[in-house]
């Protein structure tokens, strides 16, 4: 599968409509985001149930800044619509494989739940400093 090209007119469209999407953010300026660039191709073309996603960090600086992007490339896993993987780097093969292999292996009713917790916990906080 080729990867889609996401802008701020798309991507809650393409990512929430998706069950795991793969993010590279990326520019073209960038000579480790044109490194991984192939890295992330080939993978896409053995994960063809997952989408592959790219967003140019100089044409969709509002993207970049809505995901506090500071490091190019990143690479982000949205799963049900829930970020669960972001690291900064140009991986290779084997670790972007590894990294695929274990966010299929997540238990998204476990991850809902601690996300749940998390915002319950922020919340019980603000509340005290009020």
């Amino acid at each position: 599968m080729s990867t889609v090209e996401l802008t701020k007119d798309n991507f809650d469209e393409i990512v929430s409509g998706s069950e795991f999407v793969l993010i590279d953010f990326w520019a073209e300026w960038c000579g480790p985001c044109k490194q991984f660039g192939p890295v992330f191709e080939r993978s896409s073309d053995k994960h063809d149930d997952l989408v592959f996603a790219k967003v140019d960090t100089e044409a969709q600086p509002e993207l970049a800044a809505a995901f506090q992007i500071q490091s190019i490339p990143t690479l982000m896993i949205v799963r049900d619509n829930i970020a669960v993987f972001a690291q900064p780097g140009a991986l290779p093969e084997a670790a972007l494989e590894d990294v695929i292999g274990q966010a299929r292996g997540l238990d998204m009713d476990e991850v809902r739940a601690s996300v749940a917790e998390a915002q319950e916990s922020e919340q019980g906080q603000q509340a005290q400093a009020e």
